[in-house]
């Protein structure tokens, strides 16, 4: 019992590495990587080698297939280059299985002493995030060590032998433990580690370890439909069509293990080096044979998992996808599209009320107040996502880009709010005691509102693309609002004095209606103060202190 508790925690400190290193890296170079995907993938043969060097470094096929998949969500990449993206995936995994079969032991307390001193001294810097990939490289390599000194021990005796032996007899048998052993410890590569060190102390024979390889293969394109299982349809896309690669290959390769083990096996003494030399060779010769047919595997995919309909679009959110919360900075995109989106409605909502102001529609105004509710559930569902994601994992800038995201949905909340309470008063004060504005007044009306939809759209521009100049134009137009907002009321207590009878029926509701537009003008310039605050091109404040007001009266 003894040694069989040491081989499950020497496989769970295998496990663990694997998960430092891989979210090590994608906090260190998160951002830089999917750049890197983004722009390296004009053709499937560029695609391919783009994600070779990706999954090299991240160690996770399944991470790349998460990033790619946002990709495809966002319209950025097309789905065969995505899955031609996803074939070089796997042969990045591979080639960092032969590297880590390797006697590297020796590294271990060097990795692990260095990582610790670097995360510990600069813990909230990418240099003490690369303390955490180095702790975890360390620990990859003791658990290898470990388990082959926990294996050496129990091969000895006979209980295990005949348990081992029984898989012998069934391909299929092995295949499945391999895949399910995959999804357990969320890592292929974990796996066919594990098995080659298996194969090489002698505790498994050598055609159980390549089926149980195959089934490892297998768990990995398993493991990305179901870690993107509750995304949207364009990013489960993805996944699924390098489950069919896997699966593909798989059924090829399963009836010729024996003639891979009779060819090459002899030039391999190593069972260890036949185990990770047969996972490579495998994920190698899918990429050439598949990489002509990505096209083909899209079409099948697009029919098994068709786009919905976007002009049926609900109010539900359509890009916090679950699965990216391991990578922060791909979170953080999601987020702020998602606050795009909740915008969007928004805008929808400031459009339609102007109809409803011309046009009494009470049928419209109905429809824009239960949108209000779908601003709502949106700002509540992006906050929440952000939540989820670890602050400590956030660089500097992705620290500011979370918390300008908070503030933009906030704001998006708030004039949903204001642009309900305004219909709510149309419909009191106008549309049921059949009241109208006058001809002057509507112009005024109609003139602020076109500003308030521009204003709107150039701060949807500031708040995605972060551009100073726009910032400072946005903040210009705050004054000249207050300005006119002012001059509007001017003219429409002119009016009164004019016993406009017109002016005098609407007067508390055209005096409200100009001054919740300048509230909601007010949250939209609010977008604006991050970026200038970040660009350092805030003016101080001109409150003036107590002792400074009472100098100036002396």
């Amino acid at each position: 019992m003894k040694h069989l508790l040491n081989l499950l925690a020497a496989v769970a400190l295998l496990v663990w590495g694997t998960y430092l290193v891989r979210t090590g890296i994608l906090r260190v170079f998160g951002a830089n990587l999917r750049h890197v995907l983004a722009r390296s993938i004009d053709t499937r043969p560029a695609a391919a080698i783009a994600g070779l060097g990706v999954t090299a470094l991240v160690q996770s096929s399944t991470a790349t297939a998460l990033i790619v998949s946002s990709f495809v969500g966002q319209g950025i990449v097309a789905l065969p280059t995505a899955l031609a993206v996803m074939l070089g995936a796997d042969v990045g995994t591979s080639l960092m299985t032969v590297v880590f079969s390797f006697d590297l032991s020796w590294l271990s307390p060097l990795f692990i002493f260095i990582g610790v001193v670097l995360f510990i001294t600069r813990q909230s810097s990418p240099l003490g995030r690369f303390g955490r990939v180095l702790i975890g490289l360390g620990l990859m390599l003791l658990a290898l060590r470990l388990v082959s000194e926990s294996t050496s021990i129990m091969v000895s005796s006979p209980a295990v032998k005949a348990l081992l032996l029984s898989l012998a007899s069934d391909v299929l048998l092995e295949i499945t433990v391999g895949a399910v052993m995959s999804v357990v410890a969320y890592s292929s590569l974990a796996i066919v580690l594990l098995t080659a060190t298996l194969a090489a102390s002698g505790a498994i024979p050598l055609d159980v370890a390549i089926g149980l390889t195959l089934g490892a293969n297998l768990g990995s394109g398993l493991l990305g439909v179901i870690a993107t299982a509750k995304s949207a349809v364009e990013v489960r896309q993805v996944p699924m069509g390098n489950l069919v690669f896997k699966c593909v290959g798989v059924m090829i390769a399963a009836p010729f293990v024996g003639l891979w083990l009779r060819t090459l096996g002899p030039y391999l003494p190593e069972p260890a080096t036949v185990v990770v030399l047969y996972h490579l060779v495998f994920n190698v010769l899918i990429a050439l044979i598949f990489l002509g047919w990505t096209q083909v595997v899209a079409r099948w995919v697009e029919q098994w998992l068709p786009k919905p309909d976007k002009s049926m679009v609900a109010g539900r959110p359509h890009h916090l996808d679950p699965s990216a919360l391991s990578t922060p900075s791909l979170a953080i995109s999601n987020a702020a599209r998602e606050a795009l989106h909740q915008a969007d409605i928004v805008e929808t909502m400031m459009i339609g009320m102007l109809r409803v102001i011309k046009e009494n529609d009470l049928r419209l105004a109905e429809e824009l107040r239960r949108m209000d509710d779908t601003v709502d559930q949106l700002y509540s569902a992006i906050k929440y996502y952000l939540t989820k994601i670890s602050r400590e994992a956030l660089g500097e800038e992705e620290s500011r880009r979370w918390t300008d995201i908070i503030s933009f949905t906030i704001n998006m909340e708030q004039i949903g709010d204001i642009i309900e309470r305004i219909l709510l008063d149309i419909e009191d004060k106008k549309i049921k005691k059949g009241r109208s504005f006058s001809d002057a007044g509507m112009a005024e009306i109609c003139e602020l509102h076109a500003r308030l939809i521009d204003n709107l759209r150039l701060g949807m521009s500031v708040f995605l693309n972060g551009s100073v100049r726009d910032a400072q134009k946005l903040l210009e137009e705050k004054a000249r609002f207050r300005d006119l907002e002012r001059a509007y009321a001017g003219t429409h207590l002119t009016r009164l004095s004019e016993n406009t009878v017109q002016s005098i029926e609407t007067s508390s509701l055209h005096l409200d209606l100009i001054s919740d537009l300048k509230r909601i003008n007010s949250h939209i310039c609010s977008i604006a103060y991050p970026i200038l605050d970040s660009a350092g091109a805030l003016a101080p404040s001109r409150y003036r202190s107590p002792d400074s007001r009472q100098s100036a009266l002396l």
